[in-house]
């Protein structure tokens, strides 16, 4: 029972992060508000691209050729395919692969 309300719960204030906006501004969205949601998206992309990358040593073997590779496949599957998730899955699995056989 705990859990239910606790599901309950989490989901009503989910919705509500998600209609307040909605609710706030109705149709006259702000520009700045316009502004934020197209380049946000971009912006946490490159955060975690940064934060991935942080400990990756060039000096050591294997030098980051595992992630570069890996990074290259996820911008080549995305250039090619547009999916998001099969990049993603593709450059994981690239990823995984060469840290075992490397």
């Amino acid at each position: 029972m705990t859990a239910m309300v606790l599901v309950i719960a989490m989901a009503l204030t989910t919705m509500a992060l998600r209609f307040l906006p909605f609710l706030i501004f109705g149709k006259h969205t702000p520009k700045y508000i316009s502004y934020l949601g197209k380049v946000l998206p971009q912006a946490i992309i490159a955060l975690l691209v940064v934060y991935c990358l942080r400990d990756v040593s060039v000096v050591t073997p294997p030098h980051g050729i595992p992630e570069l590779i890996a990074g290259l496949s996820v911008a080549l599957m995305q250039v090619w395919k547009r999916n998001a998730v099969l990049s993603i899955l593709l450059g994981t699995a690239v990823y995984m692969v060469l840290i075992r056989v490397m």
